[in-house]
């Protein structure tokens, strides 16, 4: 099993986004309301998509490598709304990894010949790198692909996940894996953008902070992008 490297810009010698200035944070957008949260809005806005386009597409590129096809999970664990509602199954990287140690991303990573499709191969990283037995999981949808500046051509597969599983880290590759309100993450009022210029390229990301128990976890680049589109899709 490979990691895709979903947030390039760690390719940096000692790049720490969490240094790089916010330019602004979008808290004059709405939220998505908490109705269009739950799980009957959820599979509705799927099956009835309304006219809308992803803010990022691309990042720009590190490699003139072939592309590759990848996916990623974006797990809505259904938690009742007395526990908080729903919230959105994230991973931080083992610190030991020669790359984007210690970030956080969806599980995911390359689509392998033997998987039947993008969702399967999203199915089977969460399975593998963390434990997430696919029969708690109900694939309800995709968003537009994602390409990183790696070269990475990433389809988010956006799956409702009923609470009750037990998860179990692949220890070479998850540090940890931590759940993130999704009411937190659709609003923008936590969505801050950030710019850096290198190599004559200005690049330009989101990033998303959330406070727990543990401490700060930075939601950032190609994680937070995803995460701005599933945001731009619901509010439609």
């Amino acid at each position: 099993m490979t990691q895709i490297p979903l947030t390039p810009l760690s390719k940096l010698p000692h790049f720490d986004p969490r240094k790089i200035p916010v330019l602004g944070v979008d808290g004059h957008l709405p939220a998505v309301p908490p109705s269009q949260l739950l799980p009957d809005a959820l599979r509705q806005r799927f099956l009835l998509p309304p006219a809308w386009q992803p803010e990022v597409r691309a990042e720009p590129r590190f490699t003139d490598r072939v592309p590759r096809q990848a996916a990623v999970l974006i797990p809505i664990v259904l938690h009742a709304l007395a526990q908080g509602g729903p919230t959105v199954l994230l991973t931080e990287r083992t610190s030991h990894m020669s790359t984007h140690a210690g970030q956080i991303a969806f599980p995911g990573g390359k689509v392998d010949a033997s998987d039947a499709d993008v969702s399967a191969a999203a199915l089977r990283e969460a399975w593998e790198e963390v434990g997430l037995a696919a029969h708690y999981v109900q694939v309800i949808g995709q968003l537009p692909e994602y390409v990183t500046g790696t070269a990475f051509v990433v389809t988010p597969v956006v799956a409702l996940v009923q609470p009750g599983f037990t998860l179990v880290h692949q220890p070479d590759e998850v540090a940890d894996a931590f759940e993130v309100p999704l009411a937190f993450l659709m609003d923008p009022a936590h969505h801050r953008r950030h710019a850096f210029a290198w190599e004559g390229v200005q690049r330009e990301w989101f990033s998303m902070p959330y406070q727990d128990a543990q401490g700060e976890r930075f939601i950032w680049g190609a994680t937070a992008g995803m995460l701005r589109n599933f945001y731009r899709f619901l509010s439609a």
